[in-house]
C-alpha cells in the first residue's frame, strides 16, 4: 500500500457519512458503477459549500443528484440549485432523489445538453460545479465567466482525468488525446486567466477550484 493510498484510507474512515438518503445513493450509485463524485471530494465540496453558503448554485451534470444533495445540505436556508443533465435514465432517478429529500422545490433539474442549456440561463450563480463531459470543459469555460460575478466560485472536478493529464500527448491511448489536450488547455485558461484566481488540487481525481477576480 503506498503513501497516498494509506493517507485516503485514513481520511476515509473519519466520514461520518451523509444521511440515510445520501448514503444509499452512493451506494446504490457505486454498485450501478454511476459516475458520482469520489468520497473525498464530495467532502471538499461540501465544505466550499459551507463556507461559501451561495445562494444560488449552479451544478453542470446531475447524474443520479448526489452531489446536489450534498450541496443542499450546507448551502443554507436561501440557497437554491439549477442543475443539468441529458441522460434520461438518471435524470428519472434525480428527480425521485430530490422528492425523497424534500427539495424538489429548492433543486431545478433542467433536461438537455449543457452547451445549450447554458446559453438559456441567466446569471449570475454564486458557485458552479462542473462534473459532466470533461472534454467539454474548454468549450463551456467562457459562458460560464459570463454566468460569474466577482468572488463567484467555479469547482471543476476530475481534472485529473485519472492520470493522463500528466502525461505527453504521446503516452495516452489515440483515443484519449483530445480530451487530454482540452483539459490541459482548459487547465492553462484557468491558471492564466486576468479574471480569476485558480488552485489546482491534488484531491480525488483532482479539483480545480477558481474565484472571479
Amino acid at each position: 500500500m503506498t503513501g497516498e493510498s494509506r493517507i485516503a484510507d485514513y481520511i476515509l474512515s473519519l466520514e461520518p457519512g451523509h444521511g440515510e438518503l445520501c448514503d444509499r445513493i452512493e451506494r446504490e450509485a457505486r454498485r450501478a458503477r454511476v459516475p458520482i463524485i469520489r468520497p473525498e471530494t464530495g467532502a471538499f465540496l461540501r465544505t466550499m459549500v459551507a463556507i461559501t453558503r451561495p445562494r444560488r448554485i449552479l451544478e453542470v451534470g446531475t447524474a443520479v443528484g448526489y452531489s446536489a444533495l450534498l450541496m443542499a445540505q450546507v448551502m443554507g436556508e436561501q440557497g437554491t440549485i439549477t442543475t443539468i443533465e441529458s441522460y434520461a435514465p438518471r435524470i428519472l432517478k434525480a428527480r425521485e432523489h430530490f422528492l425523497q429529500a424534500g427539495l424538489e422545490d429548492r433543486i431545478t433539474l433542467i433536461e438537455g445538453d449543457a452547451g445549450k442549456v447554458l446559453w438559456q440561463l441567466s446569471g449570475p450563480y454564486d458557485f458552479i460545479f462542473m462534473d459532466a463531459a470533461k472534454g467539454q470543459y474548454l468549450h463551456w469555460l467562457p459562458r460560464i465567466m459570463e454566468l460569474m460575478e466577482e468572488k463567484s466560485v467555479l469547482f471543476s472536478d476530475n481534472v485529473f482525468q485519472d492520470g493522463d493529464v500528466f502525461e505527453s500527448r504521446f503516452a495516452v491511448k489515440r483515443r484519449d488525446r483530445t480530451i487530454h489536450g482540452r483539459m490541459r488547455e482548459y487547465l492553462y485558461q484557468l491558471k492564466h486567466s486576468p479574471l480569476l484566481e485558480t488552485s489546482i488540487v491534488p484531491i480525488g481525481d483532482g479539483v480545480a477550484l477558481s474565484v472571479k477576480r
